[in-house]
């Protein structure tokens, strides 16, 4: 496995080395390169992005984190960045994978992982596939891939057409800022500022992997780990309440005031605040503090 190392100032508290990692498909021996942030010192926090997006939109969350006395990696999925690898027939597995290899290369874990939007699929398969390597999952804005009992929704179809039309080269401007404000953004918010930002290849490849994905594989992210349900007051898109009823005690919910399914670029201190609270309880838990 390769590593290259260059350093990037994100913020003016501390550096963010930007790394590169090289590994071998499991599949057939095909290199594939992740580019991931790292930054910080303490106890890990992994953060993993919305569909087609990247890592770059927790700037600002993982500089608060780091604050707050953690360490946060950041890998970039397949199509963003310097990430590169076979894009065709993926599943989550393959996306969890790609996970696996930047914390086996840098020796950290377990640890918890944070999974926004689509990245709650891969950081729920990461703890199935690799408990090892997982003690918590926080689930941000994230559906939860099954449905209260007696709905007659599908999974993963609200506002799909605006999901998909945000980042949607072919329409106007003005069509992809109405897509962003249905889908993604509380009232009172601003969508133009995720108008920049999208990989049409990774959002073909994530779409694919969730629709090729058997639910069971990763639903419950595991069998043991605690999992906090994240959610946004104004979230559009995601069918609310419904891990705890599944998984019981395992899951503890908590809302997020005036934000929308971004969730990141609309209330960062709040979402930093949440996640550094419950990663607190789950490494206090395992020393014994």
């Amino acid at each position: 496995m390769e590593t290259k190392d260059s350093t990037a100032q994100a913020a003016p508290h501390a550096p963010v080395s930007r790394k590169l990692i090289t590994y071998p498909s499991a599949r057939d021996g095909t290199p594939i390169h992740i580019e991931y942030a790292d930054e910080g010192d303490g106890p890990a926090i992994c953060i993993l992005p919305s569909l087609a997006r990247s890592g770059r939109d927790y700037d600002v969350v993982a500089a608060m984190l780091v604050r707050e006395g953690f360490r946060v990696v950041r890998p970039e999925p397949r199509g963003i960045g310097r990430s590169k690898g076979p894009m065709q027939a993926l599943d989550m597995h393959d996306f969890a994978a790609d996970v696996a290899a930047v914390l086996d290369q840098e020796r950290i874990g377990p640890l918890v992982v944070v999974g926004h939007a689509w990245g709650s699929q891969p950081a729920r398969t990461l703890a199935a596939d690799r408990p090892d390597l997982v003690c918590g999952v926080v689930m941000a804005a994230a559906s939860a891939g099954k449905l209260p009992p007696g709905s007659q929704e599908q999974p993963y179809s609200r506002l799909r057409d605006a999901i998909d039309g945000a980042s949607d080269p072919g329409l106007s401007e003005d069509e992809r800022i109405d897509c962003l404000r249905r889908a993604f953004f509380a009232p009172g918010h601003d969508p133009r500022v995720w108008l920049d930002g999208w990989s049409i290849e990774a959002h073909e490849a994530q779409s694919h992997a969730r629709r090729a994905t058997p639910v069971d594989d990763y639903f419950s992210a595991g069998q043991h780990v605690p999992i906090l349900d994240l959610q946004a007051e104004h979230d559009a898109v995601v069918i609310p309440g419904v891990m705890k009823p599944y998984l019981g005690d395992r899951v503890t919910v908590q809302v997020i005031r005036d934000a929308g399914h971004a969730m990141a670029p609309e209330q960062p201190h709040a979402m930093a605040d949440a996640i550094a609270a419950f990663a607190r309880r789950v490494y206090g838990s395992r020393s014994g503090a």
